[in-house]
């Protein structure tokens, strides 16, 4: 049974930073590409970033140059580094799996985890 299991997330202040780690397990992720999502409240989720098993990239735009995804394929893990936090980052981030380049496809979801970003 495929799980994919959000940590790191937690209260912070604008401008700091945060990095989140996402678990997967059940299968090997390897090609599979791995990524980040967000909702807010009262809004709709939204795509954060995605990297592929070579470690292609793909950013919002409303975190480039802010927030960077990495993976460890040997240990099934992808990360998220979270800098200079915005009150508007604030929101539960989603771990995703998908295998196909179509944001619109997940294969597999994770829990969420909390981030808060305080002004």
């Amino acid at each position: 049974q495929v799980q994919l299991a959000e940590s790191g997330g937690g209260l912070v202040q604008v401008g700091d930073s945060l990095r989140l780690s996402c678990a997967a397990s059940g299968r090997t992720f390897s090609s599979y590409y791995m990524g980040w999502f967000r909702q807010a409240p009262g809004r709709e989720r939204e795509f954060v970033a995605t990297i592929s098993g070579s470690g292609g990239r793909s950013y919002a735009r409303s975190v480039l140059g802010r927030f960077a995804i990495s993976r460890d394929n040997a240990k099934n893990l992808v990360y998220l580094q979270m800098n200079s936090l915005k009150a508007e980052d604030t929101a539960v981030y989603y771990c995703a799996v998908h295998s196909t380049p179509n944001l619109y496809r997940i294969d597999y979801w994770g829990q969420g985890t909390q981030v808060t970003v305080s002004s």
